[in-house]
């Protein structure tokens, strides 16, 4: 196949210009995403594989501004102890009263 010197090559994360996403609400499915969702595959033989998946008990999913820091669970688990260090033993527990204002009050911390 000959190159075509006139065609533009596409830079790497570019979007084509038909893709609009001004619209777009970020985090619109993600909620949804968390609690499960299946994925079905139609393959060419014509059968059909069927996976249902969910995040596992207690995963999280970083923001992708959070994820530049940090890009393991290790390194989320580092810091997350060392701000349990330096955290005060009381915390505020907050909660929400019947019309949806929050309440706040001194508790022990589980861990002290």
């Amino acid at each position: 196949m000959k190159n075509n010197p006139n065609k533009r090559k596409k830079k790497v994360g570019e979007m084509r210009a038909e893709y609009d996403f001004s619209g777009g609400v970020r985090g619109k499915h993600a909620k949804k995403y968390q609690e499960g969702h299946t994925v079905t595959v139609h393959k060419k033989d014509g059968t059909t594989i069927v996976q249902n998946l969910k995040l596992e008990e207690g995963a999280v999913i970083l923001e992708p501004d959070v994820r530049e820091y940090f890009p393991d669970a290790e390194s989320v688990n580092n810091a997350l102890r060392t701000l349990i260090s330096i955290a005060p033993k009381t915390r505020k527990k907050i909660s929400k009263t019947r019309s949806g204002h929050r309440r706040t009050s001194q508790t022990a911390s589980a861990s002290g």
